[in-house]
């Protein structure tokens, strides 16, 4: 059997109900997420699927932490991420993503599609220039787009264009 890619074990998110203006008083719990558990084994795809507003959003920020846990486990190629400091947690990221059913909600209207699939390279200092581009023409090219792609809009795209 494949290595456990990602494990997941009683992971919950729950935000505060507040009731006041200026002395806010916790009334209540929304439970987004409860106590899920899964693993993913190296070679595999997991699709969250669920009504809207069920947590299937919820769950992805909290596993990559753009979300804290209210409580639970996540562990990414064996080691446990949720007690990672920012920095650690900042190049984790580079081995993890959602990818959203909507791409076209989730694709920034006013960048090319260049330099959104450009932007992670330059954020976690990849890439930079000349390479910059080279690489992002690359990564057209993997799935199945020319570099001239690069210079056009999302809207400019088909639905499986931009989910690509």
């Amino acid at each position: 059997m494949a290595e456990v890619l990602l494990e997941v074990k009683n992971l919950t998110k729950h935000f505060p109900i507040t009731r006041g203006i200026i002395f806010q008083k916790v009334v209540g719990l929304n439970k987004a997420v409860d106590d899920v558990s899964f693993e993913i084994h190296r070679g595999e795809t997991l699709g969250l699927v669920g009504e809207s507003g069920c947590g299937k959003s919820t769950l992805g920020r909290t596993i990559l932490r753009l979300l804290e846990a209210t409580s639970g486990e996540v562990w990414f190629e064996g080691r446990e991420i949720l007690g990672l400091s920012y920095h650690e947690m900042r190049e984790l990221r580079r081995d993890m993503q959602i990818i959203f059913q909507d791409p076209y909600a989730s694709l920034n209207p006013r960048m090319t599609v260049g330099d959104i699939i450009g932007e992670p390279l330059l954020i976690h200092n990849l890439a930079t220039g000349k390479a910059l581009e080279q690489r992002v023409k690359e990564l057209l090219n993997v799935v199945g787009l020319s570099g001239q792609h690069a210079r056009r809009y999302p809207h400019e795209f088909s639905g499986g264009q931009r989910q690509r």
